[in-house]
């Protein structure tokens, strides 16, 4: 196998019974935590579960907030979400920032991002389009002028 070959961690990989033992939880639980939304595999066609080395991480974070730390499934359920969230927007800041690199400075001097972080520069005095119900931010470099 070459060096450079990685597992996916979000590949649908593991049965259930492999999950349970990997994360050292009874099948049940898992079930449960499906049932909660806690942790959703993907299906198979035959309606199988199937996790991913990530979705086992998170049986074995879930279980260590439940066990160590004595958070309820509730609680545990909104800290993730939150987790969720806070990756989703660091996710989003660095395809901003991956964006703004890729500009020239001209072109970083004022643009505008809409809610999925889409980027588009705009000239001196250019106002940003507005569609229905999206409001666009326009960004600024105080200090810098021509």
């Amino acid at each position: 196998m070459a060096s450079s070959s990685r597992l996916d961690e979000r590949a649908p990989v593991f049965a259930i019974s492999v999950a349970a033992e990997l994360s050292g939880m009874h099948p049940q639980t898992l079930r449960q935590y499906d049932r909660l939304g806690l942790v959703v595999p993907q299906r198979t066609r035959g309606r199988g579960r199937r996790y991913s080395a990530r979705d086992v991480m998170r049986l074995r974070e879930i279980q260590a907030m439940s066990q160590d730390q004595g958070i309820n499934l509730a609680g545990i359920k909104r800290i993730l979400e939150l987790q969720d969230e806070v990756q989703t927007l660091q996710d989003q800041l660095q395809r901003v920032r991956e964006t703004l690199e890729s500009m020239s400075p001209a072109q970083r001097r004022v643009f505008t991002a809409d809610r999925d972080g889409e980027i588009s520069a705009l000239r001196r005095g250019e106002r940003p389009r507005r569609s229905s119900g999206s409001g666009a931010l326009v960004v600024w470099r105080p200090g810098h002028r021509r």
